[in-house]
């Protein structure tokens, strides 16, 4: 998988995600990386259809965090923007479903890579032109081999 992605369309970053869930697998963590509006709930959305998740995959903004357990692996995806730091993280519990899950963590960057021995971040941007970007940046040599 190419590690650089223009994402021109909401399809694109949808497919993305789907991509992504194709190469996923339980113990994955996923950080997401960028400003308001750069599609980081689109992509997660993209990967819960890859998954296989049928219902709604929304924000978790006010909740924080929403398991979505009906696809192939479950999905937890987490808003850690309101989080204060590693001890509101601890307070979720994430290291007793992150072995068996796919962990998506919106705003997680400084937080949450403790979680598991590697991850991949998917740093997401929106140009001027309203078009996102996505740069993913594998963090161990599992996600290394996978992207490669």
């Amino acid at each position: 998988m190419r590690r650089e992605h223009v994402l021109a369309t909401l399809a694109d970053t949808h497919a993305l995600g789907r991509g992504l869930a194709d190469l996923a697998r339980p113990g994955d963590l996923l950080v997401l990386v960028g400003p308001l509006g750069a599609g980081k709930t689109a992509l997660t959305q993209g990967i819960g259809a890859g998954l296989g998740v049928r219902e709604p995959v929304t924000s978790p903004t006010f909740v924080i965090a929403r398991v979505h357990r009906e696809g192939r692996i479950p999905l937890v995806h987490v808003d850690a923007y309101r989080l204060g730091g590693h001890a509101d993280v601890d307070d979720l519990d994430l290291d007793v479903t992150v072995a068996s899950s796919v962990t998506v963590v919106e705003w997680g960057q400084g937080l949450v890579e403790q979680l598991a021995d590697e991850h991949l971040e998917v740093r997401l941007d929106r140009r001027d032109d309203d078009v996102r970007t996505a740069v993913l940046v594998p963090h161990g040599p599992g996600w290394e081999q996978r992207l490669d």
